[in-house]
C-alpha cells in the first residue's frame, strides 16, 4: 500500500488517508438521498427512487475508487448537483407535450455527452475549450446553477409556490403577459408542516456550517429527519418496504436504459450540449482546485499531467453513470474536505468509494428522509455555489452584462442551456464592439466565435423551446 500510493513521498500515512476519505464521504453522503429525490422529481418521474439510489451509490463508489487506483488522486466523484436538476426539469417540462422527452432519452443524452468528453479529453480539445471561455463566464455559470438548484429546493419544500394563473386562468402550454404588479411566485403557507420542516432544516444546516462541523449538510439532513419524526412527517414504512430492501437488489437497476429511437428528438441536442458544457467547466475547476490544495500543482508539469489523466476518468464516469441509470457523474468539490484533513493520495478516494459501496445496504434509511430535508440541502448547496459571484468584475460592463445574463437567465427561464447561450453570444458581441472602439483589448478566442455561431443557429433552427 505504501509503494502503490506513494504515501511517504506525499508526506502522509495510511491513517491520515483513511480519515480523510471518511471526511470526504461525510461531506458528500447527502447525494445518496438528494439525487434519487431530484431525478424522480419526488415521484413525478417514473425512474424509481430505489433504482436511482442504486445507481448513485454504485457510480460514486466505482468511479471514485477508479480515480484513486488509476490516477492516485484524492478526488471523489458522484452524480452532480445542478445537472440532475436540469435532467428532471427537461423531462417534466415536456411531459404533457406531443413529443415528450423521456428519462430514457435523458440518460441517452448523458451517455452521448460522456462519449464526447472521452473524445475531447483524448484529443486535448477539452483543454482548448477551457482556455477559450472567459473566467467570468465560468464563475457566472456556477452561480447560475446555484440559483437554479435553490429554486428547485424552494419549490420542493413549499417555501415558494408557483401560481398557474395571474388574474385569469392560463391555458396549458401557452404564454401570457403578466402585469408589472402581478407575479406567479408566492411565499408558501408557513402553517404547512413540510414548509416548517424545511425552515428548520435550513436553520439546522446553517448553524452546523457556521460552527464548521464537518459533514454539516449530511448531519443537518439527518437532524431534520429526526425532528420530522417528532412532527409526524416521516414515513416509517420504508424500513420494511420490499421496494427499498436492506440487501441490494441489482435487478431494480436501470441498466442501459437508453432510447436510441428518440435520438432525433429536438430536445436531445440541447440536452447533450448542456450536459457537456456545464460538466466541462465544473470538472476543471474542481480538479485543479483540489490538486492545488493537495500540493499536486507544486510541480506544474506533473500536476497538469495528473489532472489530464483525472479528466479521462471523469469522462468515463459520465458515460458509466448513464449506463447505471443516473445523470452526469462528476468530480465533487466536497473532496476538498478530505484534502483539508490531510488527504494527498488515491487512498483517500478509495476509502470514500468503499463507503459509497457499503451505503448500498442503507437504502431503507435513506428513503426515510423527508423531501423537506433534502430540499433544505438543495438551498444550502445553492448558497455554496453562489460564492463564485465574488470572482466576477461587475465594474467592467463587457464582463458584467454577459455574466449577469448567464446567472439570471438560468433560474428565471428554468434552463441552464439558455443562460450559457446568452452569456456566450453577448460576451462575443460586446467584446468585439469594445475592441473596435479601442477602449480596452478583450480576448475573444476563435472557439468563442464558433460557439456563438452554433448558439445562434441552435435557436434559429430549433427554437427557444427545443
Amino acid at each position: 500500500m505504501e509503494r502503490f500510493f506513494k504515501l511517504k513521498e506525499n508526506g502522509t500515512t495510511v491513517r491520515t488517508e483513511i480519515m480523510a476519505g471518511l471526511t470526504t464521504f461525510m461531506a458528500m453522503a447527502y447525494i445518496l438521498s438528494v439525487n434519487p429525490g431530484t431525478l424522480t422529481a419526488f415521484g413525478r418521474i417514473d425512474m424509481g427512487w430505489y433504482s436511482v439510489f442504486l445507481a448513485t451509490a454504485l457510480a460514486a463508489g466505482i468511479f471514485t475508487i477508479a480515480m484513486g487506483l488509476f490516477i492516485n488522486f484524492p478526488v471523489a466523484l458522484a452524480p452532480g448537483m445542478g445537472l440532475n436538476a436540469y435532467f428532471a426539469s427537461v423531462v417534466l417540462s415536456s411531459a404533457t407535450t406531443d413529443h415528450p422527452f423521456t428519462w430514457q432519452m435523458g440518460l441517452t443524452a448523458v451517455f452521448i455527452s460522456g462519449l464526447i468528453f472521452i473524445l475531447l479529453t483524448i484529443t486535448r480539445i477539452r483543454q482548448i475549450l477551457l482556455d477559450a471561455i472567459p473566467d467570468s463566464l465560468k464563475h457566472a455559470i456556477t452561480v447560475g446553477i446555484g440559483l437554479f438548484i435553490a429554486i428547485i429546493g424552494l419549490k420542493n419544500s413549499g417555501l415558494m409556490t408557483v401560481g398557474v394563473e395571474a388574474g385569469n386562468a392560463i391555458p396549458a402550454n401557452t404564454f401570457t403577459d403578466v402585469l408589472y404588479f402581478e407575479t406567479v411566485f408566492h411565499l408558501g403557507s408557513l402553517e404547512n408542516t413540510n414548509v416548517q420542516l424545511a425552515i428548520i432544516g435550513l436553520l439546522l444546516i446553517g448553524i452546523l456550517m457556521v460552527l464548521r462541523v464537518k459533514g454539516a449538510i449530511l448531519f443537518g439532513i439527518l437532524g431534520t429527519t429526526v425532528i420530522g419524526m417528532l412532527m409526524g412527517a416521516v414515513d416509517f414504512s420504508t424500513l420494511s418496504n420490499p421496494s427499498t430492501p436492506w440487501v441490494p437488489d441489482f435487478t431494480k437497476l436501470n441498466l442501459l436504459e437508453f432510447d436510441w429511437k428518440g435520438i432525433m428528438h429536438t430536445g436531445i441536442i440541447s440536452a447533450v450540449a448542456t450536459f457537456t458544457f456545464v460538466e466541462l467547466f465544473d470538472t476543471f475547476g474542481t480538479l485543479v482546485g483540489t490538486a492545488e490544495r493537495a500540493g499536486i500543482m507544486d510541480d506544474p508539469e506533473e500536476g497538469k499531467r495528473r489532472v489530464g489523466k483525472a479528466m479521462l476518468v471523469d469522462a468515463a464516469a459520465v458515460a458509466g453513470g448513464a449506463m447505471l441509470g443516473t445523470s452526469t457523474t462528476t468530480a465533487y468539490v466536497e473532496s476538498a474536505a478530505g484534502v483539508a484533513e490531510g488527504g494527498r493520495t488515491g487512498l483517500t478516494a478509495v476509502t470514500t468509494g468503499v463507503c459509497f459501496l457499503l451505503a448500498l445496504f442503507l437504502a431503507p434509511v435513506a428513503a426515510l428522509i423527508p423531501g423537506s430535508a433534502t430540499a433544505a440541502a438543495l438551498i444550502i448547496v445553492g448558497v455554496l455555489m453562489a460564492q463564485s459571484v465574488r470572482q466576477i468584475d461587475f465594474n467592467d460592463m463587457v464582463i458584467a452584462i454577459p455574466s449577469f445574463l448567464t446567472l439570471a437567465i438560468m433560474p428565471f427561464t428554468y434552463n441552464i442551456a439558455n443562460g450559457i447561450s446568452f452569456g456566450i453570444v453577448t460576451y462575443v458581441i460586446l467584446a468585439f464592439v469594445a475592441n473596435l472602439a479601442g477602449k480596452k483589448k478583450y480576448d475573444i478566442h476563435w472557439m468563442m466565435w464558433l460557439l456563438a455561431v452554433l448558439v445562434v443557429l441552435r435557436y434559429l433552427m430549433i427554437g427557444s423551446q427545443g
